[in-house]
């Protein structure tokens, strides 16, 4: 192989198309800077549209994908790559790949029938298929939960609709439900009076149009056990529940109500248990080093009036401090 002739190729083609490469790159660069502009503005109208959160999501990254298609089409143009062979293949790509990816594309499709049917919105917790937690967003494939302890779960767009969807947060309204259990000897009418003066007591509590109800509903072989409830707003309803139980259970105690609980034998242990001890004091607190971030400008989700604003401020100040260098000489 003669490398001087292959270098030779080499240099007359890049001389050649000097220009075309450079309009190339310029296109490359240019377009995604442009790309990531025109979503800035598309995320901006969504947000001051009416339209749910999930869905504006989803409708974004619709956009977005269409955007750097169209980009990708232009730079093969320019290349000289014949567009009508490049979508016959793509057609042939998607055919085979739809084929064998069938799954993947259930979860797509099951995803816009969860965005336009509004099962439920970002922000609401919901229970799917034995899974609790808040709704983060909802992309083509999957949608994302976030649990009380702060857990981050994908759920798949087909789960969602091939199992039942508990939306705690659908309603502005829900009822608390509790159980009380008391022994035999307690007074039937003193028990649910002293459950429906706590839960009036608690201003969050609804007493329209549906009022706190107690009654007695079981009698078991230890026990007898009382139903109750109220209806609460929704964003409300952890605040009652805790408060309720902690507070029936103080009036029980006060008013000398007991609480049955399971028989239990106890054996008494007789030998002498040494269990090893480490007589080490705790370590003092040594507090982690958390390093910031640097920030990088991000046309795609960045305040653009603050990038145009930002920099003629830092012109200023610049100018103020080289006044004041030569006031002070």
């Amino acid at each position: 192989m003669d490398w001087n002739q292959v270098w030779s190729s080499i240099t007359a083609f890049f001389t050649n198309n000097f220009w075309s490469i450079i309009a190339w790159i310029a296109t490359f660069f240019i377009g995604i800077v442009i790309i990531k502009i025109v979503l800035n503005v598309v995320r901006r109208l969504l947000n001051k549209s009416k339209m749910e959160k999930v869905a504006q999501n989803f409708l974004y990254n619709i956009i977005k994908f269409c955007f750097y298609f169209v980009l990708v089409m232009i730079l093969l143009k320019m290349m000289g790559v014949d567009l009508g062979g490049v979508l016959t293949a793509i057609s042939a790509l998607i055919l085979a790949v739809g084929m064998a990816l069938q799954n993947i594309i259930a979860n797509v499709a099951n995803g816009i029938v969860v965005v336009t049917s509004k099962i439920f919105k970002k922000g609401d917790y919901v229970s799917v298929n034995g899974v609790e937690g808040s709704v983060d967003g909802i992309n083509f494939l999957f949608c994302t939960l976030i649990t009380t302890d702060n857990k981050k779960i994908t759920i798949p767009n087909s789960d969602i609709l091939n199992n039942p969807v508990t939306n705690f947060g659908a309603n502005k309204t829900r009822r608390v439900d509790f159980m009380f259990s008391v022994a035999y000897e307690s007074d039937v009418e003193q028990v649910k009076q002293i459950v429906l003066d706590v839960m009036h007591s608690n201003g969050k509590v609804m007493l329209e149009p549906k009022a706190p109800f107690c009654r007695l509903k079981v009698l078991n072989a230890s026990s007898i056990d009382f139903v109750a409830n109220c209806w609460v707003d929704s964003e409300d309803y952890w605040d009652v529940y805790y408060y309720i139980i902690e507070n029936v259970y103080n009036e029980f105690k006060r008013n000398n109500i007991s609480i049955p609980y399971n028989q239990i034998e106890i054996r008494e242990r007789k030998d002498n248990v040494k269990m090893p001890v480490n007589k080490q004091p705790l370590p003092e607190r040594v507090e982690k080093e958390r390093h910031l971030t640097k920030e990088h400008m991000d046309l795609e989700h960045a305040d653009l009036m603050a990038i145009f604003k930002k920099h003629p401020r830092k012109n200023k100040e610049k100018e103020d401090k080289k006044e004041t260098n030569k006031s002070e000489k």
